[in-house]
Parts: structure tokens; C-alpha cells; sequence
């Protein structure tokens, strides 16, 4: 079943960002990187075209006639008989290095009669390389760490009085927002010092959307964390 909160979330938070942010921001790319690349660790279905208008317009999406895809002239053919929404990747399951479907989306996808693909992605470099794609739209941009988008999302969410927001990404917890592979690499100190959790945990406190987050069904109680220390720290505001 798909996770539909954490999908809210994310389009939530997208068009939130979008509306808060100056036109030609290039950071924007990099913070929607940033959030699709957490959400593609939930089992999430593919919610692009929930905000695609946004991602077009902010150049995190592109998206051309199926015509111009660089495989085009030797696969008309194929390309044509497209008839509904299909991925581009093909993956072969009894292959030695088949590691699963996290990377159909690098050959990008078609919804006729358009060809999209997302920046940073396999057929973006491509088009790239032939010159489809140039200036700024053929620049890859930064994917922060999602701690930092969480602040931005916050700081935007504080101006529209959204404690919901506010309050859903902080209960995800310190082990969610800065974690990675082994955990949280850092300790309670190092957290404190950094100027990304210093504003988010300050917005949740004016904001008092601690009881908000609190609530949150991915919220992990100390007791079940996996550094005690770091969670009650981060629930004591």
C-alpha cells in the first residue's frame, strides 16, 4: 500500500517552497532533489504529475515531444505505439547486477505524447550531451542534505501560520532528518551547533508545533530509538 502521508508531505511541501521562493532560484532543483530522494525510501507511489506544473516551471522536470528522445530515430517504431504511461528503463531480473527497480526513472518516462525526464537522471545527461538541454537547464544542481530543505520548509511554512507542516517534518525525528545509512553520525552536541536544526527547532517553538509533531505516526519514541541520547534531546525544546 502506498504511503499516502508521506506523499502529502511532499507536494505539500513542494508547492510551499515554490510559492515562497524567488522565480529563477536555482536552489529550488536541489531541495525537490532532495525531497524526492527521501521519499524514495518510503513505499510511495510515482506523485510527480500531483505538482508537475511546479517542477516544469522550475526546471527539476522537462519534458519534450517523444520525438526528440536521442533513441527516437532507431526506435520510432516503439516510441510510437506508446499508448499510456510507461518508464523507459528495462531491467532484466535474471541479470547478475539487477539490484531492483529504485533507478527506473534514469531513462526517464513517457505520458503521451509527452517525454519527461528529471534533472540529474541518465537521459538528462543525454540531453544535455546533444544540446537539447543548455544554459542553466543543463547544470546539475547541489542536492542539499534534507536537513537543510526541512529548514527552508519550515521557515515558509512559519509565514503561512502552518503548524501542521511544521509540526509533521520535525516528528520524523533527528534519526529520519540527519540519519543515513548507519544511523545518525552525529551526537547531541554536534546537532546543536548546526545552524539548520538550531532554526527548525527554533520555528518549532514559536510555532509551539512540538505537540503537532508529537502526534506524527512516525514519530519514534525514545525508548525505541536507536540513540536514546540524540532523541531526548531532540524532544526537549
Amino acid at each position: 500500500m502506498s504511503d499516502h502521508q508521506i506523499e502529502d508531505l511532499i507536494a505539500d511541501s513542494i508547492r510551499l517552497l515554490d510559492s515562497h521562493a524567488e522565480a529563477g532560484d536555482p536552489c529550488v532543483r536541489g531541495w525537490y532533489a532532495a525531497l524526492y530522494h527521501f521519499q524514495s525510501g518510503f513505499d510511495c507511489s510515482f506523485t510527480h504529475f500531483r505538482v508537475m506544473d511546479i517542477l516544469l516551471r522550475r526546471g527539476y522536470t522537462y519534458r519534450f515531444p517523444v520525438s526528440l528522445h536521442p533513441d527516437y530515430a532507431e526506435r520510432s517504431a516503439y516510441f510510437d505505439a506508446l499508448t499510456e504511461f510507461t518508464g523507459l528503463r528495462a531491467f532484466d531480473e535474471d541479470a547478475p547486477d539487477f539490484k531492483g527497480y529504485e533507478s527506473w526513472l534514469e531513462d526517464g518516462y513517457v505520458e503521451p505524447p509527452f517525454l519527461y525526464c528529471d534533472v540529474g537522471t541518465e537521459l538528462w545527461r543525454r540531453m544535455a550531451t546533444v544540446g537539447t538541454l543548455q544554459g542553466p537547464d543543463a547544470v546539475e544542481p547541489r542536492r542539499p542534505q534534507l536537513i537543510e530543505v526541512v529548514r527552508e520548509i519550515a521557515v515558509a511554512a512559519e509565514k503561512e501560520q502552518d503548524r501542521e507542516l511544521i509540526g509533521t517534518w520535525y516528528g520524523l525525528g533527528c534519526e529520519t532528518l540527519l540519519g543515513g545509512p548507519a544511523g545518525c553520525p552525529f551526537d547531541v552536541s554536534e546537532l546543536a551547533d548546526m545552524p539548520a536544526v538550531q532554526d527548525l527547532r527554533a520555528v518549532v517553538r514559536r510555532t509551539d508545533a512540538l505537540p503537532v509533531a508529537q502526534r506524527s505516526p512516525y514519530a519514534v519514541p525514545v525508548q525505541f530509538a536507536d540513540r536514546d541520547d540524540l532523541e531526548t534531546w531532540w524532544w526537549e525544546l
